[in-house]
């Protein structure tokens, strides 16, 4: 009995997928990883078992789980639907900031919105997306730049749309509260018009915490949005921001996704990619470059 304790001990020991208090084997994580992928899109290599383990031993501990074997039952049956948001908004990473690649508000600000803003001011339609806005500060910041040139754009026909997996995430950017070293890369007469003060608000214990003011939060409209699921937007976007997600996703996933933003851009409409992302495959058919992570929907494409 005692050898075979010792048998069992090593043989889990060898099947481990990570260290820690749970056991999660290597069949456990790739079930997981396969439930990401189809959710989400997210591909996750093996290197990746101590970053699962890690974000998911806290879920683990939160329903008195022993194991990761009864996890993966969990989130892959019905009953668990709710547990596989929570699973699937704990591997997902949200690193945002103001202005984050500010060479893409500068294109934005200097060459895409001017004759924009003419046209919304003869009662034209505006629209731009930020196709995985984390909490929030990417949207703004395309709103903030906006308001820079046109401080009333709450008044015409203008919208910036933010989208998002994470409904945790959602829920903070309409929140639209901040704190002050949060927004200390917006530039200091945009801060001091656009964010107020929120009384006695705090957001970690410590922080002074702002929040974004009326005239700001009505130009964005936060709603929750698989991008890999179905897309129920109408009409067209003609600037689209999808910065830093599409890392996540294998070559197949990644250049479907491109493709998939092509009929939502009119001719000449301006893909905003992150610094590391490339449009590449089928889709650099539909794309050419303008500039480092900019690129234009070509004039003679059609859907």
């Amino acid at each position: 009995m005692s050898s075979l304790h010792s048998t069992m001990s090593m043989n889990e020991k060898n099947n481990r997928a990570a260290p820690g208090e749970f056991l999660l084997t290597r069949q456990d994580f790739r079930e997981i990883a396969a439930m990401i992928h189809a959710d989400a899109g997210i591909a996750l290599p093996d290197s990746k078992a101590a970053l699962v383990y890690n974000r998911l031993a806290k879920r683990l501990r939160a329903l008195g789980l022993s194991n990761f074997r009864d996890y993966c039952r969990l989130v892959a049956g019905s009953e668990g639907l709710d547990e596989r948001q929570k699973m699937l908004a704990a591997l997902t990473t949200n690193v945002t900031r103001f202005f984050r690649e500010p060479h893409h508000f500068h294109h934005l600000g200097n060459k895409i919105l001017p004759p924009l803003i003419e046209a919304a001011r003869r009662g034209g339609r505006l629209r731009l997306w930020s196709a995985a806005c984390s909490s929030g500060q990417e949207p703004y910041s395309i709103a903030l730049t906006l308001l820079s040139l046109m401080p009333d754009a709450a008044n015409f026909d203008i919208k910036v749309l933010a989208t998002d997996i994470d409904p945790n995430m959602i829920a903070v950017g309409r929140r639209a509260a901040y704190t002050e070293d949060d927004i200390s890369p917006v530039p200091a007469k945009l801060r001091s018009r656009w964010f107020v003060p929120v009384s006695g608000g705090q957001l970690d214990g410590t922080a002074k915490t702002v929040e974004a003011a009326s005239g700001l939060r009505e130009l964005v409209a936060f709603r929750e949005l698989n991008l890999l699921g179905n897309w129920p937007m109408n009409g067209s976007f003609q600037a689209i921001f999808c910065r830093n997600a599409a890392i996540y996703f294998d070559d197949a996933t990644r250049e479907q996704l491109w493709s998939r933003f092509a009929p939502k851009l009119p001719p000449g409409g301006t893909l905003y990619v992150g610094h590391s992302e490339r449009i590449t495959g089928e889709a650099a058919r539909m794309f050419e470059a303008e500039g480092a992570t900019i690129y234009n929907l070509r004039q003679g494409w059609r859907a």
